[in-house]
């Protein structure tokens, strides 16, 4: 069964980090589009980053503006967990957020075109 499974979301001060992840199961993402999302009660869910590896060094990579420079996406050695480093935590950035998945993707930034998606974690950010 493939599956996404986020973690590490929870309660945090405004400046604060946190680490999201992302496991992988039941098939390889390792050539796979990995797209973080977030979303709150009543709004559209949200593109915040997604990247795409050419090797084991090279990647594309694409920020939402309101975390470029604050968060950033990796992936473990065995490429089957993706992370959201999330740094400089505001308020604003309180959401569930959400890990997914794409073989075939032309706009990274749509929810639409992802495949895959993960049940989410709630990140609260407190002033």
């Amino acid at each position: 069964q493939v599956q996404l499974l986020e973690s590490g979301g929870g309660l945090v001060q405004a400046g604060g980090s946190l680490r999201l992840s992302c496991a992988t199961s039941g098939r390889s993402f390792q050539d796979a589009v990995m797209g973080w999302f977030r979303q709150i009660p009543g709004k559209e869910r949200e593109f915040v980053g997604a990247i795409k590896w050419i090797d084991s060094i090279d990647y594309y990579a694409n920020y939402a503006d309101a975390v470029k420079g604050r968060f950033t996406i990796s992936r473990d050695n065995a490429k089957t967990t993706v992370y959201l480093q999330m740094n400089s935590l505001k308020p604003e950035d309180t959401a569930m957020y959400y890990c997914a998945a794409a073989f075939s993707i032309t706009y990274v930034t749509l929810s639409s075109q992802y495949e895959y998606w993960g049940q989410g974690t709630q990140v609260t950010v407190s002033s």
